[in-house]
């Protein structure tokens, strides 16, 4: 027996069914995120990319030549032409030496492991242990590094795949980001979308900041400990120098990770020079965080050291390597919508 809803029941039930078809799209959207999440973050990583790049494509554009301003696809080319001739100079002056140096060791290894053999059985406390027992240990852990190598190959190439479309996309983002973004806006209410738009291009405005001081940064860590690894005396000083700048763009991660390589490197040829390396990076970190950081970062992400470990775990622990790149470029857009749209600023009246 059907039975006679009015309209205000008939109205509850049509809203009850709205909200619980609203949550089944929105369960299935998540099951695709999930499916998804490696080209979700390739595409997000390629747009996040794209953004802060955009500010330094577009003083390319404004820069007159003979009263020619460039395009934005030759902005864009020149932008990846100065990069590739940085990397260039970097795999042709720095890299040499390092492979000439890996070749001579390889090919003398094999007639230095006999003596050295020798050598550690006149030493008493060595010859109590079983050394050829160790040494084909550590034959056979080689010969497993090398296959590992050789079956992980395809595992590699994938993530060079993936750097390759991250790349393409980017350039995308960059030539036609805009229509995109705008379609993106097109999705919310004129009065919604007017604010999100100013907040969007804030958080834009944040982020190209932290990426010009951080670039500034990069290339002052960069040039310093070119020339401090260089007055030291350190083998591959060139080398070392470039990664200590380029791995910088990974705030406090990229300059352990780089310094203990030099400290590595330095330790080779005397416990000196690798104290020397270290203490040249602690006054370094100490001026860096006193002087540079306070002038030349004042005015852009302006987040607490603790947001940015932060950011750091969570982003490393969900996307590795990447996740840790643009860690701080994501915790600054948080921020940005969660000062306009979460935290409530309360305004004391003025006592009077």
């Amino acid at each position: 027996m059907a039975i006679d809803l009015t309209p205000e029941q008939r109205g509850a039930r049509d809203v009850v069914r709205g909200h619980i078809l609203f949550a089944i799209g929105v369960l299935v959207l998540f099951g695709l995120a999930w499916l998804l999440i490696k080209e979700l973050l390739i595409i997000y990583v390629s747009a996040l990319f794209a953004a802060v790049l955009m500010p330094m494509v577009n003083r390319i554009t404004e820069t007159p030549i003979r009263n020619y301003y460039p395009s934005r696809a030759v902005a864009i080319l020149t932008l990846l032409f100065s990069t590739a001739l940085i990397f260039a100079l970097f795999f042709f002056v720095g890299l040499p030496p390092v492979l000439h140096d890996l070749t001579l060791f390889t090919n003398e290894l094999p007639n230095r492991i006999p003596d050295l053999v020798s050598k550690l059985h006149r030493v008493p406390f060595i010859a109590r242990l079983d050394v050829d027992s160790i040494v084909n240990r550590a034959e056979g852990t080689l010969t497993s590094v090398a296959s590992y190598l050789v079956t992980s190959l395809p595992l590699w190439l994938s993530h060079l795949f993936d750097i390759v479309t991250a790349g393409f996309l980017c350039l995308y983002f960059m030539l036609e980001g805009e229509h995109a973004y705008h379609f993106f806006l097109s999705l919310f209410p004129l009065a919604e979308r007017i604010r999100l738009d100013i907040t969007l291009q804030r958080a834009n405005q944040k982020i190209s900041k932290w990426l010009l001081g951080q670039g500034l940064l990069m290339f002052i860590l960069g040039i310093s400990s070119t020339i401090a690894f260089g007055l030291l005396h350190v083998r591959y000083f060139l080398m070392l120098g470039f990664l200590m700048g380029l791995f910088n763009i990974v705030p406090i991660a990229g300059g352990v990770f780089t310094i203990t390589l030099a400290a590595i490197v330095a330790a080779l040829d005397s416990w000196t020079k690798m104290f020397a390396v270290i203490g040249f990076y602690l006054l370094y970190v100490n001026l860096e965080n006193a002087y540079l950081i306070p002038r030349i970062m004042r005015s852009s992400v302006n987040l607490m050291g603790l947001t940015i470990l932060i950011s750091l775990l969570c982003g490393t622990a969900l996307a590795g390597i990447t996740g840790a790149l643009v860690a701080v470029p994501t915790a600054a857009l948080i921020a940005v919508l969660l000062d306009e749209y979460a935290v409530q600023n309360d305004e004391r009246p003025d006592s009077r």
